[in-house]
């Protein structure tokens, strides 16, 4: 009697890039598209209001939080707009012809000329992206946080941090992202310009119309220190108005002093330049306004006080 081989265990219900992409295809299924764009990108785009957010933003974290939407999903829901997001699976950068396509497309539908505003947004390797495609919608707000220039040709040799993604290609088009902003309207940039690397990105952005920023001390986790303060919406709201001005910016960015990881980077600048008065100032300071225990050690520690 032939042996019977044990049946192939079943799977329990979709897989999460399967249900993450099902519930984007319901999201679009009235207004709007999800699409595939290439190999390792996916499009989404919501037709809600006369304003367009564009958002470039990493497949991983949607897939490790089930039910988890693109970030630009809920502010644009929040705020009437339509949104477009550009989905890629691992560091891409975004360059890749599919998306050059991509947006090639829109450019020969006149799809952005549909929109009374655009606010292309993007952090890192999205902040590159949100610059460099934001030459295909003439008259455009951008946001970027972190952005790099591009990572091609010696005038960016100085950044050694991301030496894999120097085999892309960031020349033949949508490349220089500086240069992708010559027909945008307001175009704001945030760096940690207390890194040599980022200071250095940022001064590639040169023409008049950018607003040059600095988040200090927030090194390449802008966009991570935003949202746990709660300010990134509002700093998008303002972006997508043309008034994220650098008087605006610094009303919001006071929000730091009650932010536990950038008044510990703080205090360990201070100690580690030997500035004790400073660290005791900083201690002080952080004390009086807030429940600090770290704070209140170290201040103990630097006075002798018990």
């Amino acid at each position: 009697m032939a042996e019977t081989l044990p049946e192939p265990p079943q799977a329990d219900g979709p897989s999460p890039r399967e249900a993450l992409f099902r519930r984007l295809d319901e999201l679009t299924a009235d207004e709007g598209h999800f699409e595939t764009v290439g190999s390792r990108h996916w499009a989404l785009f919501e037709d809600a209001g006369p304003c367009l957010l564009v958002t470039f933003e990493r497949l991983d974290p949607l897939l490790a939080n089930p039910g988890a939407m693109p970030w630009g999903h809920r502010i644009a829901a929040e705020q009437g707009w339509s949104h477009l997001c550009l989905i890629a699976d691992g560091e891409t950068w975004y360059r890749d012809p599919a998306v050059y396509r991509y947006f090639d497309r829109l450019v020969d539908d006149a799809f952005f000329e549909d929109f009374d505003r655009v606010l292309f947004y993007g952090h890192g390797h999205g902040g590159h992206a949100a610059c460099a495609y934001a030459v295909a919608a003439p008259g455009a707000q951008v946001l970027a946080l972190n952005p790099r220039a591009t990572l091609a040709g010696p005038e960016v040799s100085w950044d050694r941090r991301t030496l894999g993604a120097r085999r892309l290609d960031f020349t033949s088009r949508y490349g220089y992202a500086p240069e992708m902003l010559e027909g945008a309207d307001k175009v704001v940039v945030i760096h940690d310009l207390s890194l040599r690397e980022e200071a250095m990105h940022s001064a590639l952005f040169r023409a008049p119309w950018v607003t040059r920023l600095s988040a200090p001390l927030m090194g390449e986790r802008i966009e991570f220190a935003l949202r746990s303060m709660g300010v990134l919406p509002r700093l998008v709201t303002l972006a997508m108005e043309g008034a994220l001005t650098p008087r605006a910016y610094a009303e919001i960015w006071r929000k730091r002093r009650s932010y536990a990881p950038y008044l510990k980077a703080l205090l360990e600048k201070a100690e580690n330049a030997r500035k004790r008065g400073r660290a005791i100032a900083i201690c002080r300071s952080v004390t009086r306004r807030l429940k600090a225990p770290h704070f209140a050690r170290r201040l103990a520690r630097l006075t002798g006080e018990k």
